[in-house]
């Protein structure tokens, strides 16, 4: 099953960084030895199996622009599934940006009209006031965008902010997500745990909880366990377990140790991190001590044959 994405902006919004520190694993200290997107570059990144994310980044260049609202418009915004629209948080040319986002959700209006719309305001990090600049931008791309249904993100790729908006971008593109969410709060039961997280193996965005009814926590305000217990909880806790994950991936990788699964034993919880299916992680949190990680460890490698069919049901 493949899915088309659309990544575009203007030219030095960040596109090609944050897509080099999703997929390729690169470290954000890395990014600035990447060149500028010429044309289209497509890649097939493989996601869950058999799930494929056919991912356009295209270059933002005024004649690229250009090119993709005329002579290439049928090719560029036919079946996609997903429009990515970064705009650059330090942008000089805020009037000329918005008016390639109009025009290109003209194209999606009328060559794909049940695209998801996702919008990343980038590098925040720049800015001194940046929930002033993203409550102004959102007012602004919400009359631009009519009755057409956005989400928008203020992101950077130093922090945890771009693995939330991902999470959320491709929680849209997974068939019967909430199926996935449903069992793993049966599972998360059974383990008498606190909370259950399922990552994607390979960029370790959030796939589902079994705490959250989208498979992916936006809270603005803490959460607490579902077992009735003060026990509070971090409402950026999921995009910030997968930028941690992810940075101790690379350092593996650069002694060149593999990483495989992570056991944590605190004085207030416990936490196992450990490959569920052949394409996922799952994360089960703990607040009860009586619980050994040895019993969470054996209840994983029992339901990965549950999981492995519920995916690939799921993907079907």
């Amino acid at each position: 099953m493949k899915k088309k994405v659309l990544l575009m902006g203007a030219s030095g919004s960040g596109k090609t960084s944050m897509r080099s520190l999703i997929f390729s694993n690169n470290p954000a200290s890395l990014t600035s030895r990447l060149g500028a997107t010429i044309d289209v570059e497509q890649n097939h990144v493989r996601f869950l199996g058999d799930l494929i994310l056919n991912l356009w980044d295209c270059g933002g260049q005024d004649s690229f622009m250009d090119s993709y609202l005329t002579t290439q418009r049928p090719t560029i915004f036919q079946q996609v599934g997903v429009m990515i629209y970064v705009f650059d948080a330090e942008s000089h040319e805020p009037i000329k940006d918005m008016e390639y986002y109009r025009d290109c959700l003209e194209g999606l209006r009328y060559f794909s009209p049940e695209a998801a719309i996702f919008i990343l305001i980038h590098k925040m990090d720049l800015i001194r006031e940046p929930q002033q600049l993203l409550d102004k931008r959102r007012q602004e791309l919400q009359e631009v965008s009519g009755d057409v249904s956005i989400q928008l993100f203020g992101t950077t790729i130093f922090d945890q902010t771009l693995y939330k908006a991902w999470s959320s971008i491709v929680h849209t593109l997974i068939p019967n997500a909430s199926i996935l969410s449903k069992h793993l709060s049966i599972f998360a039961q059974a383990c008498g745990a606190t909370e259950v997280i399922l990552f994607e193996r390979t960029t370790f965005l959030v796939i589902a909880t079994s705490s959250s009814g989208t498979g992916v926590a936006s809270s603005a305000v803490p959460t607490y366990a579902k077992d009735g217990s003060d026990h509070q909880l971090e409402p950026t806790r999921y995009e910030r377990t997968s930028e941690l994950i992810k940075a101790f991936k690379y350092t593996c990788s650069r002694v060149r140790e593999e990483f495989h699964t992570l056991e944590l034993d605190l004085h207030d919880f416990s936490a196992v991190l450990d490959e569920l299916t052949k394409n996922t992680y799952v994360l089960v949190i703990l607040h009860d001590p009586t619980i050994e990680t040895a019993a969470v460890k054996l209840n994983i490698r029992l339901a990965r044959s549950k999981f492995e069919t519920l995916q690939a049901d799921s993907l079907n």
